[in-house]
Parts: C-alpha cells; structure tokens; sequence
C-alpha cells in the first residue's frame, strides 16, 4: 500500500460513529463474497493514497480496504466516506477519487467508492456515470471491478434526513420549482426568481444553492437552470401530498358534473378562486381511470362556509365531493378551462403531484398525464432552445 506522510487533524466527534459504521458495513458487505481472502481495512488517519487529500471540514475522513479477490488479485478499494451524500458534493468526490488514483502507480489496481450515510438514486447514477463504487447505511451500494459485482438498491431508507428535501419543496420554497418546472429551458437570475415566485431574494438564493447542492440545477454566467426537470418533479412528488391541504368531504345529491358545475357556479358569483383537481382534472385532460366515484376541487375560501351555502352535507365517510383548501396561492396558479368543460382545473404540474399522492391508481393517471402532456411541453420548448 502506498503511504503518505501522517496528517494531524482535529476530527469532528459526531462523523465518528457514522465513519465506523460505514467501515463496518463495507467490511460486512466485501467478506460475504465467495472467494475473497486478506481484508485489511486501515484508515486513512495511518497514511494511504487518500491520506494527503482530507482537508475539507464536512468530509469524513476514509479508509482503504486491500484485499484478494477470487480471481487472485490483489486489489485496494479506495472509499471516501462523506458527511452528506448530497449529489453535487458526491459529484466532487467521485471527482477527487479518480483524480488522486490516476496519480498512484498502482492505479491499475486501485477501485474508488464513495459512501455517505444515504445515497440517494441521484447520487447514484452519477456514480455509475463516473464508474465508482458507493455504499451507505440504508443498504444501498455498487461495486463493479475485476471479477466483482454487487448491486443493491433499498427501498426504505432506514438513515435517510429528508429534511433538505422538505425545505427546498415547503409551500414558499416551491415556488422557484414551480416557476422552473413551468419552462425547463429557461435560465432565471434569482432576482426574476424572487419577483415571480413573490418570495424574498434571500430565500430564492437558499433555494437557488439547495437546488445546486442536490444536482438539480446548474449555474452560469446567464443565471440558474434545471438539469434534470424530471427527476426533480419526482421528488417533489415524493414530498407533497394533497392531503397536506386542508379538505373537507361532502355529500350531495346529484352526478360528478352536476356538482362541479354547481361548484363551478358559485365560486364565479362569490368572485373565489377555484379549480378541479385529482380524478375530476385527469378525466377532462388526460382520461385514464374510469369509474371514479367523487369529484374533488381547491377552493380558496373558508371550505365549511362553501359546504353551507351549496346545500351539501359534510360526512367523515361516504363523501362525494372533496373540498380542498391550498396551502399555498401557488397551487392555483396557472389554472385553466378545459376542451368540454368551462370551469377551472389546476396545471398540469399541480394535477401530477395531487395524482402521484393519491393511493388509489393515482400514480399511473399522474405517469399517463406526465407523458401525454408534460414530457412533450417540455420537449417542444428545450427544442425552441436548442
């Protein structure tokens, strides 16, 4: 193993626990392949090819694992053990690996793999774009390298702080996504950004760095623009929920259409803002389940007041109309009429995320309506762009 001349360094008491449980978990996960014979594991800390390159505070320090692998080679996984397994800083480190093995003489046999407490999907398919390993605590890891593969992906994330996530999708924040999901070709400046989303410029940088920091957007000169507008819809659609909204389930006499009209009716006499949304919205933009039961609409007014005036009576159980009131005016932004119907229904993005929270075949409408509607706007306007 190459050594270095030992750093000093002040090491932060609260990586400690996960940096060994990383090392655990990678020793536990190495030794359970046939044919693997010598593990040794050392730490960074004792010298090594990454011991010359910890100099960030948030970075965990490493460890090199050299071993036997059942082909009969001796081969040493270089791993970089991360504080956050956000994707612009696991961007960097994959980065910093492959850099520093290119300049070892034993680089033929040398393997990179970052590990962070949670690698998410993001995170790693830029680790399989750069060819490195990963691993983390929820189970989550990729090693592809002499006659070696190993492949898991979790579906429950035991370790997982969805906090950043949640802050970069709370009902303000959301905002700038929205903005930006509506035309993904366009580059904003955070100062168009804080005008068009009514937010603060202080929290559309916060939102503009977060964006950044989880690889879902890319700065430059012109200003701020998303990468992956997909993958960004999908994990907001993780974060949101139409049940966040507060809702009110009503009984009334009558057909689907016969209540949203009503509906429809006096929110235009009382001047409120309104909208279909879930199943009413799919059925007259993108038809896809049949057979629905209850109708449901956003309306920006006091929902047991609404419930009154109409007639209709509010029930824990056995609604027809679901009355939803938005957490955030944004939700009713962009709304429009359809090609049968006059009333209001929410955008395209607001319909996909109220559908992909719904448990029943919600997903599947939203993925319907993603690729009949959404997919192909976005194509036309990244081609006006080139």
């Amino acid at each position: 193993m190459v050594k270095h001349t030992k750093i000093v360094m002040n090491r932060m008491p609260e990586y400690q626990g996960q940096k060994q449980e990383l090392e655990t978990a990678f020793e536990n996960l190495i030794k359970q392949v046939p044919g693997i014979s010598d593990v040794r594991i050392e730490s960074t800390s004792n010298g090594g090819i990454l011991a010359a390159d910890i100099d960030q505070p948030d970075q965990l320090h490493g460890f090199e694992a050299a071993f036997v692998t059942p082909s009969n080679e001796k081969w040493i996984v270089c791993v970089l053990t991360r504080a956050s397994g956000e994707p612009r800083l696991i961007r960097e480190s994959c980065a910093r690996l492959l850099a520093l093995i290119n300049k070892s003489p034993e680089r033929d046999k040398l393997y990179p793999v970052v590990a962070a407490t949670y690698i998410s999907k993001r995170s790693a398919e830029i680790c399989k774009e750069m060819n490195v390993g990963y691993l983390d605590l929820s189970g989550n890891c990729r090693f592809a390298f002499d006659s070696i593969f190993i492949e898991r992906e979790v579906m429950e994330n035991r370790k997982v702080e969805k906090r950043p996530l949640r802050s970069l999708f709370s009902p303000k924040s959301s905002r700038v996504v929205r903005i930006m999901l509506g035309d993904p070709s366009r580059v904003w400046q955070v100062q168009d950004l804080s005008e068009t989303a009514e937010i603060s410029i202080g929290l559309a940088s916060k939102v503009k760095q977060k964006l950044l920091d989880l690889d879902f957007a890319m700065a430059s000169s012109g200003g701020l623009k998303l990468k992956e507008p997909e993958d960004v819809l999908h994990e907001w659609s993780r974060e949101y929920s139409y049940k966040d909204n507060e809702s009110l389930g009503c009984y009334a006499p009558g057909g689907m259409h016969e209540l949203e009209s009503q509906l429809q009716n006096y929110c235009q006499l009382k001047n409120i803002s309104y909208a279909l949304t879930l199943f009413s919205a799919s059925n007259r933009i993108a038809p896809f389940v049949r057979g629905i039961s209850m109708s449901s609409a956003f309306v920006d007014a006091d929902l047991d007041q609404v419930a009154k005036d109409l007639g209709w009576k509010p029930v824990p159980s056995g609604a027809n109309f679901l009355l939803l009131k938005p957490l955030d005016e944004f939700i009713l932004r962009d709304t429009r009429t359809s090609k049968d119907w006059t009333g209001m229904v929410v955008s395209d993005l607001q319909l996909y995320l109220d559908l992909a929270s719904h448990k029943t075949r919600g997903q599947e409408a939203a993925e319907f309506l993603f690729e009949q509607k959404i997919r192909p706007r976005w194509k036309a306007k990244l081609g006006d762009t080139g």
